[in-house]
């Protein structure tokens, strides 16, 4: 009875609690009282005061991390002072929401910018002072550690075919599709297999176009394929960059990045080095 009661009155609190939130012709209204004025142009939405005085913006992002791992988050400014962006969550009403629904949603139930009296720039002000960490879950911070260590190498693929890493010859693609050169993206399925080879001509794996697998001559494999994540659908088709770097992931002994660039390991008369 009593677990009874206090869900009773949680449930009552939360209607009491509850918050009318609307955006009809760019007017904000909280529980019918008007209280902003929202613009966008592109992805980027700009928050008015009643006055039409610009206040501060968020801007949607939606990028593709490493592989088929992305992140959606957004960009929050401040009109009259755009020296320091923010990086933060955002929340949405539901999962169908739109950017514009869900910017005026994280500004009035999450960041609190907005409320019953118009736009609370001292609040605006506290979150830049001290801003709110974003809530990464393991997959995500694991792909921008990825990120990060791919990125020091600098990989690029030439108009030949060769793998380039910080400015030093490492690989050579073999097999390469009619396209190639004129597009950065593999969308042929041809029925043979794109190969991959380090600078000293060792067979380091390859990508099968009919089933979008990457794998290694060690056998590891990796499927490239179309999901939904976030707001966005991943590319069916990955470029020759991406299989690059999903290789170096795949065999830490392709690209290695120590004081400078190697290549595999060193071998001399049978011995390594």
């Amino acid at each position: 009875m009593k677990g009874n009661m206090i869900m009773l009155f949680t449930v009552l609190s939360m209607i009491v609690n509850a918050q009318n939130i609307k955006t009809k012709r760019g007017i904000v209204s909280l529980d019918g009282v008007h209280v902003a004025k929202i613009s966008n142009k592109s992805n980027e939405y700009t928050f008015l005061d009643l006055k039409e005085t610009p206040i501060y913006t968020i801007q949607f992002i939606d990028k593709s991390i490493v592989d088929s791992v992305r992140d959606s988050y957004i960009k929050l400014n401040r009109v009259y002072n755009r020296e320091k962006i923010l990086d933060l969550d955002y929340i949405s009403p539901s999962a169908f929401s739109g950017e514009e629904r869900s910017a005026v949603f994280t500004s009035i139930k999450d960041l609190k910018i907005i409320d019953n009296k118009g736009i609370n720039v001292k609040t605006l002000d506290d979150i830049f002072n001290n801003p709110p960490k974003r809530k990464l879950d393991s997959k995500t911070k694991d792909a921008y550690t990825t990120r990060s260590k791919i990125d020091r190498l600098k990989i690029e693929v030439n108009n030949v075919g060769e793998i380039i890493s910080n400015g030093v010859p490492v690989g050579y693609f073999t097999n390469l599709p009619a396209s190639f050169g004129s597009e950065d993206t593999i969308s042929e399925k041809t029925f043979v297999d794109i190969e991959i080879y380090d600078a000293k001509s060792k067979y380091i794996g390859k990508y099968i176009t009919t089933t979008k697998q990457i794998k290694t001559a060690g056998g590891k494999t990796f499927t490239l394929y179309r999901e939904m994540s976030g707001r966005a659908s991943i590319l069916k088709f990955p470029t020759y960059k991406a299989i690059v770097e999903r290789m170096a992931i795949m065999d830490p002994t392709f690209i290695k990045f120590q004081d400078k660039v190697t290549v595999g390991e060193v071998v001399k008369d049978g011995v390594q080095k």
